[in-house]
């Protein structure tokens, strides 16, 4: 494709470590969600799918109109910046913005009340099970 790797292929480690701390967090909110009610695990591979196009994996983030608050409640998916972040890693262009704090913020936000939540009904599990 004519594109080469320069120092920004760096910051593919703390993305990734980004995108592992976003899945563990959604993860956590969810296996304790499908011990609780039993539901959720057929509501999963659509949950993902859905997840999937409300990302900028297929498309980019230029689509959503940069004025007004509709990139900023874009923003508040987790893996918005993520992606951005990866796509300026590996393929140059321009450098993520403000929705790479957004997405670090929700990241933090989804683990923090992720484990508190999974700690509280993890007393429950061997009642439900």
């Amino acid at each position: 494709y004519g594109t080469y790797p320069t120092w920004t292929i760096i910051w593919l480690i703390p993305l990734t470590g980004l995108a592992v701390l976003a899945a563990l967090a959604v993860g956590l909110w969810l296996s304790a969600l499908n011990v609780q009610y039993r539901d959720v695990q057929h509501m999963i591979p659509f949950l993902l799918q859905a997840w999937m196009y409300a990302s900028p994996v297929a498309y980019s983030i230029d689509l959503v109109p940069s004025e007004g608050i509709w990139r900023w409640i874009y923003g508040l998916n987790p893996m918005v910046g993520v992606i951005q972040g990866f796509r300026w890693a590996l393929l140059g262009g321009n450098p993520p913005d403000q929705l790479m704090l957004v997405s670090v913020v929700m990241v933090v936000v989804l683990l923090v009340s992720g484990l508190f939540y999974f700690r509280r009904m993890e007393r429950n599990f061997a009642d439900v099970v």
